[in-house]
């Protein structure tokens, strides 16, 4: 049998039973204790072993990108401040897993 490697994810709703928060910011970005939700998501599709998450975004899910992306300039900021544990917990999110958006 072969092994499961790609986790298509669809992120593209308008989030609107979760107005008003989800007006200005993607339902999947909305906090659960210290995490986005999508957060969660991705570290469990980790856990059962994928390599690569699809995520099936639309227009105004860009934080969704952004916060699975390397942040050269944030990083470059908390090093600078000795911000050394923020900065390990935002590379091992960038580490996570490959991600790719498609729209």
């Amino acid at each position: 049998m072969k092994k499961i490697r790609k986790a298509v994810i669809p992120v593209a709703g308008l989030g609107t039973r979760f107005l008003p928060a989800t007006k200005a910011i993607p339902k999947e970005m909305l906090t659960i204790v210290d995490r986005p939700t999508i957060q969660y998501i991705v570290e469990e599709v980790v856990a059962s072993g994928i390599e690569e998450v699809i995520l099936i975004t639309s227009e105004g899910k860009s934080a969704i990108e952004n916060h699975f992306d390397y942040d050269f300039q944030l990083d470059t900021v908390l090093r600078e401040k000795n911000k050394t544990r923020l900065r390990e917990e935002l590379n091992n999110i960038s580490n996570l897993i490959d991600v790719v958006s498609v729209r």
